[in-house]
């Protein structure tokens, strides 16, 4: 028989990863009830779990048991069953080649344990998204084509598990936060009465860039909470045995479907942010107005011009330019965008006029419009579905402009200059009667602590480290209410020059501690030493952001 070769290139192709033998160690000891229990390891890779099992098994009370192992990789399954032989286990113990979605469910296993293989949505494609998602709708749970490998292996395994039984995964932290996971999370605090998280600080698989997370679950659900374990590693976790002791806390998502990355807070300050979301005088942007996309323009080369671009095509302000707001953010993080910095901007080059003709163009853009044919920018899709495929769609001026990819927080920033914004930034329009407070006063406000960790745990980590914030995640953003901002009122403007020239300095930092002093503490009564926790909590999430650089598992 030819066995093909299994080249770490073909691993990663099909996402597998190996786990450290300790790892399967720990989950084995907290599967394992009875000597006696039967097993699945739906993704078995060379036998790491299966032999963790059977050692455990062997030690219990109440065998013999059985391990069902099972493996796509044919290579690996032959691999699996020689160190299994090697080691001359009393289990019983099958290895079969198939792939785990083909299988139909029989609630047959005590436990369900592995490490399931993690294709992104870009790979996971075809007839294998096809079955996954057929797989998980077994279950009632509907993946969108985003979802990766891991999400559809979760929901198929827990269909093989008897009542009450255990579910021991490793798997990506994108568990606790990205959108397609969602009900995944539902789905698991519906079918289970327990459901524990365990969180590292640092990087469980050397060499790989993606966090786990490991989700032991077990009982008839549902419930409303989830239990959290966070250590800094592997050899902590074993330290504290399974967690029992005094380091699990209990933590309840808002929703089941939201996302759970508050979950990764420091223990020493999840319940204090809990409360602090909670206190009347925090609310979510979405209560002071709507976030929306900037505009987008197909080919920002060709319609976001500088002033001299503009003046050398004898383009006319009004007739066939709009202000914009320069393509990117970084003029975006002070408190205010005027008049007089927006005129600068354009001076030292930036493209603060959009190309946007209203009625007739005028003969200088006939003829710049002629140009841009003649290069090809109508074949660009956002310009060749429009008619005219040369006048982008806007929305007005925004009252308040939000950064939306961010090496350290979302700025919001007032738009006095009364500019356009391309889709580099969001835009904020404030409700009626909020528009002078909030323009005012909120990008001040939202200084703060509670602000800064909550971005944290709405936003998402992309490449780099940066933090994403799309407008339905700003939404959820915490900031301070428009009865806590209106009360403050004189003590904001009393600090808003400090805090513009920190921002100025780029001292972030010291600009946050000026406004939780007199907003946090002065205004809403916190005490300074749990906002100080909350200001450690979000450094700790900020700098394992910054840790990752984009890669992946």
């Amino acid at each position: 028989m030819t066995i093909e070769a299994d080249s770490g290139r073909g691993r990663k192709a099909r996402g597998a990863f190996f786990t450290p033998p300790a790892l399967c160690r720990y989950l084995a000891r907290w599967a394992v009830r009875d000597g006696g229990d039967r097993i699945l390891e739906p993704s078995c890779g060379e036998a790491a779990f299966l032999l963790a099992l059977a050692e455990e098994l062997r030690v219990r009370d109440g065998g013999p048991g059985r391990l069902d192992g099972v493996e796509l990789h044919r290579a690996s399954a032959v691999q699996a069953r020689s160190v299994l032989a090697a080691a001359e286990l009393d289990t019983r113990v099958r290895v079969r080649v198939a792939d785990f979605l083909d299988l139909d469910p029989v609630p047959e296993y005590d436990a369900v344990v592995g490490n399931p293989p993690y294709v992104r949505y870009q790979d996971f494609s075809g007839e294998a998204r096809t079955k996954g998602r057929r797989a998980a709708l077994r279950a009632g749970v509907r993946l969108t084509n985003l979802a990766s490998s891991w999400a559809a292996f979760t929901v198929h395994a827990a269909l093989f598990l008897r009542p009450g039984g255990r579910l021991a995964l490793v798997l990506p932290a994108e568990l606790l936060s990205v959108n397609y996971a969602a009900q995944v999370r539902e789905f698991l605090m519906r079918r289970f009465g327990r459901v524990r998280l365990v969180l590292f600080t640092e990087r469980v698989f050397p060499g790989v860039l993606e966090e786990v997370v490991l989700l032991l679950a077990e009982g008839s659900g549902p419930t409303d909470h989830c239990e959290l374990v966070q250590v800094r590693d592997v050899d902590e976790l074993l330290a504290d045995g399974q967690g029992e002791s005094g380091a699990v806390s209990r933590w309840r998502p808002v929703s089941a479907r939201g996302k759970w990355t508050p979950a990764m807070i420091p223990a020493d300050a999840l319940d204090g942010y809990g409360l602090a979301t909670s206190h009347p005088g925090v609310t979510t942007l979405q209560s002071w107005g709507e976030t929306t996309l900037g505009a987008v323009t197909g080919n920002n080369g060709y319609f976001a011009l500088t002033p001299v671009q503009a003046d050398a095509l004898g383009l006319e302000p009004g007739r066939d330019l709009l202000p914009l707001s320069p393509p990117g953010s970084r003029h975006l993080r002070g408190l205010g965008l005027t008049a007089a910095a927006w005129r600068s901007l354009g001076e030292h080059g930036r493209a603060t006029w959009l190309f946007r003709p209203e009625g007739q163009p005028s003969r200088a853009a006939t003829a710049y419009i002629r140009s841009g044919r003649e290069t090809g920018v109508d074949t660009a899709y956002k310009c060749r579905v429009r008619s005219p495929w040369w006048r982008v769609p806007i929305v007005p001026p925004a009252d308040l402009l939000l950064t939306y990819m961010n090496a350290d927080t979302p700025r919001l920033t007032a738009n006095p200059a009364r500019v356009h914004h391309l889709n580099s930034v969001h835009g904020l329009y404030l409700r009626a009667g909020l528009r002078r407070t909030g323009a005012a006063l909120l990008p001040v406000a939202s200084l703060n602590s509670v602000t800064l960790l909550g971005a944290e745990t709405v936003g998402r980590a992309y490449g780099g480290g940066m933090l994403k914030l799309e407008p339905r995640e700003a939404d959820l953003l915490p900031v301070p209410s428009p009865d806590a901002v209106t009360a403050a009122r004189e003590d904001l403007l009393r600090i808003r020059p400090s805090v513009a020239a920190d921002l100025a300095a780029g001292r972030l930092l010291d600009a946050v501690a000026r406004v939780d002093r007199v907003l946090l503490v002065g205004g809403l009564g916190f005490d300074p030493d749990e906002v100080q926790r909350l200001a450690g909590a979000r450094a700790v999430l900020a700098a394992r952001r910054a840790a990752r650089s984009g890669g992946v598992r």
